[in-house]
């Protein structure tokens, strides 16, 4: 007898049941994949982009690899060492050493070359070269191979052998670039003579005359003299040192051998120009490993094997990625909490969703379960009723992941879909499995009046408690740096990406003071609404008596919406206050470096119209004249301090108004002066004021507002000041101030101009401010001979890395999907309820309840609950700012500069008004339109189905 099959299958039959339940959670699981898997493949994607930028901005001559050797030992004989420079013989060695890189560290043969060149310049006998000190021109000799495939010809042809070139071979051909041509005055068929040995001069003729293809590349950048000649200087004490320039001349490969005539030490060279895709963040510490092997370890043993025994293999690419690795280690924190505070969210919403199909079917599973069904069995089939939606959700998110972010590491974002989608499958069995474990007919009532808190989840919240603290702890006491300080100083190429790991639980330090903030309003929140509910059953109207008493008997579900809310309140708090941090400290960094809105700088006086047409350009709001001189000499010392000249009044404008060191402008002013001067110049001449050489021991010094370090050095004792123009000026500090507007380092004095002689007080610079300032208007007005620099120009020079601008984005879409999850628990909680309140708002109906009050009544019912959230969002928010505060710095992603220069000054967080209020009103908005297009909907509708008994709701 066979076994009976099914009327229907199961899945099928579940799915045409709840056709809506089943799209709502592919939608659900698709954005949640794809949001999820997207993350892990941005990060990919601006690290590499910041690390190839780190590397593309380094020069070429750090990021190569160079490999130098001798010509082949001396005891070879003449011809052996001939060999051992021709083009074969380098080429053969060119490709072992590329045998003998480890991956990932690969080379780029498009920019990678080798050569023959002379170590010690050649002088060049010719007069017609230029000698700006009377020395010779002197010449580097090169037999750079691929000179045809990296350089256009611009006049003549490129040099050639004929026949086979040896060490006594009298003439050779060479090019030499445009750049070389140009400054040294070379044309073709012009002919230049360098000493060699034992014999005449080698005379070296100039065939053609070359341009670089890519100038800046590896090619010709690793090796700058080949390109460019340059003005050197001979290590002299006098007071003019001597100068000569230095040149290349570039042979044909196969004239190498001649070098070994000349006395320039020739040199053998392969240079490996590290390729740009192959350079990966998440292989840093690989990396920089195959760097080690290669500059000290197996690596350089197997390049000397077959070059030379004394071979030397360089780089400072390691220094560039180590520099990397310190910039990266300060911003993967902050991106790690953004992360984390989302992913929580999420979790929150997908267990709220399987919570809610979950309550929608308790009826049908009690009823299961009731006719014999087993627990493993129902489990079972709920997995796989949730796995034919869930999969082909999260497969369709993860192929949406990937093309929304076509970069980055493929293994991540599957791992990732897998881990939302196994979540996605097991919430409503897991739910099931805990709350149908026992077989019941009838549940009892789960609000927070009737049942009360068990000792097991006491000890889950203690433990999240202490977990929270630690977290704290530790990010206020090390920072979300780290251990990056030690990155450049340990020498471990493991540690490159030791700091990068991060500590996962500093990373949940909002997180965690969120959620235990919820646990705690939970437990709360409900005493003081039933303590209000009596004095407002006093009141006229049901109204509010029973919004209060429903409010105060809500559903111990609660909890997981309210730990969504202020997890995401809390994460949008903190992710606004970085930002904001962010903004904040690039706009004062770019305030002290030109010390007003717009800085207008000439190397001498300013033009006499200039002043007044840039008072008249567009959006200029005060226009402030300044006399700086860079070079002056306070004291007897030799040591320079730039000191300005101002007009007391609109400078102390100025500084009040920027926040730089803000004084009373009646400091800068004598008190008691007897003349209009107070500088003196050299050899006894009279100045402005009538002072003589003698120092003016009748007139009394100038008030100056100067930095501590010239304060600590001088006093406040009256001392000279030499100027530029070596006049001489009596001074006294009478104000001391950390900041200035005029100059921006950490040495000033400030005095008024007035009292300066003619040639210091002459204007150098205008300190502009105003609104919207038209940058074309001041440039055009300004002219070529004033440098010309604006506050917005200055800010964006400090986003430098895509490393920081991607982390920024990455920052800002993670609070928004937080965000926007919040509200989506907030939308399920509600939805959660809705049958429950049309049901009562159906009841009362009957008992003379109008719409109004109806939508009174569910609009006050969720107002308790969403003004918690919002106000505890808002306080945990700025309590998890306060706290970890001075854990975490925010220079690393806000001030990094080009070429790593030390940033002006650091950037701390604090928190962030907008982004402490905005969210949680958005809540409260949220929450009670949810409920009051609730109540009108529900009012709509007619009461009849709602009380229809037996009914599934």
């Amino acid at each position: 007898m066979g076994v009976e099959r099914p009327v229907a299958p199961w899945i099928r039959t579940r799915l045409r049941a709840a056709p809506g339940a089943a799209v709502a959670l592919a939608l659900l699981v698709t954005a949640s994949v794809c949001l999820a898997a997207s993350f892990p493949r941005a990060v990919d994607r601006y690290e590499d982009a910041g690390l190839r930028r780190a590397v593309a901005d380094a020069t070429a001559s750090r990021t190569s690899v160079q490999v130098s050797a001798p010509p082949p030992k001396l005891g070879a004989t003449q011809g052996e060492r001939e060999a051992g420079l021709r083009p074969a013989a380098l080429r053969e060695q060119y490709e072992g050493i590329l045998d003998v890189v480890e991956r990932p560290l690969a080379a780029d043969p498009a920019q990678s070359t080798y050569g023959v060149r002379t170590t010690k310049p050649l002088e060049a006998a010719e007069k017609w070269l230029p000698r700006p000190s009377g020395l010779p021109a002197q010449m580097v000799l090169a037999a750079h191979e691929g000179l045809a495939e990296h350089a256009r010809l611009r006049a003549g042809r490129l040099p050639r052998t004929d026949g086979t070139v040896t060490a006594a071979a009298p003439e050779l051909e060479a090019a030499v670039t445009t750049e070389t041509a140009g400054r040294l005055r070379i044309k073709v068929d012009s002919v230049i003579h360098v000493p060699a040995v034992e014999r005449a001069p080698l005379a070296v003729r100039i065939t053609g005359i070359v341009a670089p293809r890519d100038r800046e590349g590896a090619y010709w950048a690793t090796q700058p003299v080949l390109r460019t000649p340059s003005l050197r200087q001979l290590p002299t004490q006098g007071p003019e040192p001597s100068t000569y320039w230095l040149g290349a001349l570039l042979l044909a490969p196969e004239a190498a051998p001649a070098l070994l005539g000349t006395p320039g030490a020739p040199a053998r060279y392969w240079q490996l120009a590290p390729a740009a895709s192959a350079l990966a963040a998440n292989d840093l510490t690989r990396l920089a490993g195959s760097i080690a092997a290669l500059e000290s370890g197996p690596g350089l043993l197997k390049v000397r094997a077959f070059t030379d025994p004394v071979a030397d293999v360089s780089t400072e690419l390691d220094d560039v990625l180590t520099s990397y690795a310190e910039l990266r280690s300060g911003i993967r924190p902050l991106v790690a909490v953004a992360a984390f505070g989302s992913a929580t969210v999420a979790v929150v919403v997908l267990l709220m969703a399987g919570g809610l199909a979950a309550d929608r079917r308790r009826g049908e599973l009690a009823l299961l379960r009731a006719r014999g069904v087993s627990l493993r069995g129902l489990t079972a089939r709920l997995f796989a009723e949730t796995a034919v939606v869930a999969i082909p959700a999260a497969a369709l998110g993860l192929g949406a992941a990937l093309l929304a972010v076509p970069y980055g590491r493929l293994s991540y974002a599957a791992w990732t879909a897998a881990a939302v989608a196994l979540l996605a499958c097991g919430m409503l069995p897991v739910r099931a499995w805990i709350t149908h474990r026992a077989v019941r007919v009838h549940g009892a009532r789960e609000d927070l009046a009737s049942v009360r808190p068990s000792r097991r989840r006491t000890v889950v919240e203690l433990t999240l408690l202490v977990l929270a603290s630690a977290a704290v702890f530790a990010l206020r006491s090390r920072g979300t740096s780290g251990g990056s300080a030690g990155v450049a100083d340990s020498g471990d190429p493991a540690d490159l990406n030791a700091s990068a790991s991060g500590d996962q639980l500093v990373a949940l330090a909002p997180v965690l003071i969120g959620v235990i903030a919820a646990l705690v309003l939970v437990r709360l929140y409900p005493l003081p609404l039933r303590r209000l509910a009596r004095p407002a059953g006093r009141l006229r109207g049901a109204v509010g008596h029973l919004s209060l008493a429903r409010a105060g008997r809500t559903s111990v579900s609660t909890v997981l919406p309210l730990l969504a809310l202020l997890t995401a309140l809390t994460t949008a708090a903190f992710g606004g206050s970085v930002l904001a941090g962010i903004t904040d400290a690039r706009d004062r960094a770019a305030l002290l470096s030109l010390g007003a809105d717009a800085r207008v700088e000439t190397m001498g006086a300013l033009p006499a119209a200039l002043p007044a047409q840039l008072r008249s350009a567009p959006g200029v709001r005060e226009a402030t004249t300044l006399s700086i001189g860079y070079e002056a000499k306070p004291g007897t010392g030799v040591e320079t301090v730039p000191l300005a000249g101002v007009e007391p009044d609109g400078y102390a404008r100025l500084a009040q108004r920027t926040h730089l060191g803000a004084f009373p402008a009646g400091a800068l002013k004598a008190g008691t002066a007897t003349g209009a001067g107070g500088s003196t110049a050299e050899g006894g001449s009279t100045g402005a004021g009538g002072s003589t050489a003698g120092g003016g021991a009748d007139e009394s010094p100038l008030p100056a507002l100067a930095s501590p370090s010239v304060a600590d050095r001088f006093g406040t004792r009256p001392f000279p000041v030499r100027l530029e123009d070596r006049s001489t000026i009596s001074v006294r500090i009478t104000v001391v101030r950390e900041l200035t507007p005029a100059v921006s380092g950490t040495e000033f004095l400030v005095v008024d101009r007035a009292r300066l002689a003619a040639v210091p007080a002459r204007p150098t610079a205008l300190l502009l401010t105003g609104d919207h300032l038209d940058a074309g208007a001041l440039r055009k007005a300004a002219g070529t001979a004033a440098d010309v620099r604006l506050r917005s120009d200055e800010r964006a020079q400090y986003v430098d890395s895509p490393l920081q601008s991607g982390a920024e984005h990455v920052y800002t879409v993670a609070v928004a999907a937080g965000s926007g999850y919040a509200v989506l628990a907030l939308l399920l909680a509600l939805i959660r309820a809705a049958p429950e309140r049309a049901a009562l708002l159906a009841r009362l109906r009957t008992m003379g309840l109008t719409r109004s009050q109806g939508r009174r009544l569910l609009v006050l019912e969720a107002l308790p609950q969403a003004l918690l959230a919002a106000v505890g969002g808002a306080l945990t928010g700025w309590a998890a700012v306060r706290l970890l505060a001075p854990g975490v710095d925010l220079t690393a992603v806000a001030l990094a500069t080009p070429g790593g220069a030390p940033p002006p000054g650091t950037a701390a967080l604090h928190a962030d008004p907008a982004s402490l209020l905005l969210p949680a009103l958005a809540v409260l908005l949220v929450a009670t339109g949810i409920a009051a297009a609730q109540a009108w909907w529900t009012g709509r509708r007619g009461s009849v189905r709602e009380l229809r008994a037996g009914d599934a709701r």
